[in-house]
């Protein structure tokens, strides 16, 4: 039996119909950047997230790119962030010529710890990036109230937690700004790339409008530099099709993730933890185990898809030696880097599926 990581052809062929007549309606305006599927998304995202504002761009990694570029962060001022998360996170903030520096995870949820955030705080810290991974929002309440200490803003990365849930909150309405990607493999995936940035601060909503074009208001007049950041209609049009079935899929994957919760109780195998302050979509289904580089090993030969997020924390990556960081610095990071595997969890899986993979798995261990 073949069970890939992510099934999006599965996924497309539930909904075709729709998906063509919504392509096709774009082709045929030939309204391709910007226009009213793009406003009619951005209305529908803010709504998901409980914001009053959103606004769509071109990636997830952009999201949070202009986000600081319109909070003027720059040379000489750091943001906090996690080690244990996609490289545009930290990427963002060095691109812009200001420092990451990293705060290592709770080692149950892979969150950032937000006990050791306050001690990485200097004089030029100006913001916090907390990431909600795998699907799960960070622990807010606690990261809010140090960056209201402090004065700092705080930028959810929230690429991978759409409609994601912490005391009844969602995800990207907590800080001044949270950032959405809709790379295909997000349960809320586009057919390329496309990200969202949600706010209820109309003066950086506003910003944000003119730094996706540019920083041009009307056309040809630049206020600021800004970038093309702007969201193609065909991306818009695609996530409105998507968009009502992201609360069943997400459903599903919590589904899938208690099965395989129970099927896994009195193995080796270590589930995801889930705050009960929590409601994750599982964007990922992560879990922990022994000998992890031999298991993927065996699910491969299986032809059972599988990956590792992630193999390299960001202070071990080569081009952020100028950081200074070194192995050891962020002991919970480098052992999650070293023991955590994601497997299928994707909303299409059948009963078989999920016992073959599961089966798999212990038998190897065992």
């Amino acid at each position: 039996m073949q069970v890939p990581l992510l099934d999006l052809k599965a996924q497309y062929a539930a909904i075709k119909k729709e998906m063509l007549a919504a392509v096709n309606e774009v082709l045929e305006t030939q309204r391709c950047i910007g226009g009213p599927k793009v406003e009619q998304l951005e209305n529908q995202i803010a709504k998901v997230s409980d914001c009053k504002f959103a606004v769509g761009v071109s990636s997830g990694t952009d999201a949070i790119l202009s986000v600081l570029m319109a909070l003027d962060i720059g040379p000489g001022d750091e943001v906090i962030t996690t080690p244990f998360t996609f490289f545009a996170t930290a990427g963002s903030i060095a691109r812009l010529g200001a420092k990451p520096v990293f705060v290592d995870i709770n080692p149950e949820t892979y969150n950032i710890d937000p006990a050791k955030i306050e001690n990485a705080i200097t004089e030029n810290t100006k913001a916090v990036i907390p990431v909600h991974l795998f699907g799960q929002i960070a622990d807010m309440d606690p990261i809010m109230e140090i960056a209201k200490k402090h004065n700092l803003y705080v930028i959810e990365d929230a690429a991978q937690a759409i409609s994601s849930q912490y005391k009844n909150k969602k995800a990207g309405s907590f800080g001044i700004a949270g950032c959405f990607s809709f790379f295909p493999s997000k349960n809320l995936g586009g057919i390329g790339d496309g990200g969202m940035v949600v706010t209820n601060e109309k003066t950086l909503y506003e910003k944000l409008l003119i730094l996706r074009n540019h920083g041009m208001k009307p056309k040809y007049y630049h206020h600021c530099i800004g970038g093309n950041f702007r969201l193609d209609s065909i991306q818009a049009a695609a996530l409105l099709a998507k968009l009502p079935h992201l609360d069943e899929w997400s459903q599903a994957r919590r589904k899938n993730a208690k099965y395989y919760n129970e099927k896994f109780q009195n193995t080796p195998v270590k589930t995801p933890y889930i705050s009960d302050d929590c409601l994750s979509i599982f964007n990922q289904y992560c879990i922990r185990i022994p000998n992890r580089d031999k298991t993927v090993e065996c699910l491969q030969k299986n032809d059972i898809g599988c990956a590792i997020y992630y193999p390299v924390p960001l202070h071990l990556q080569p081009c952020f030696k100028y950081l200074g960081w070194a192995k050891g610095d962020f002991q919970n990071a480098e052992k999650a880097a070293n023991e955590l595997m994601a497997i299928p969890i994707y909303p299409e899986l059948t009963d078989e599926m999920k016992v073959f993979v599961a089966d798999t798995i212990i038998d190897f261990l065992s």
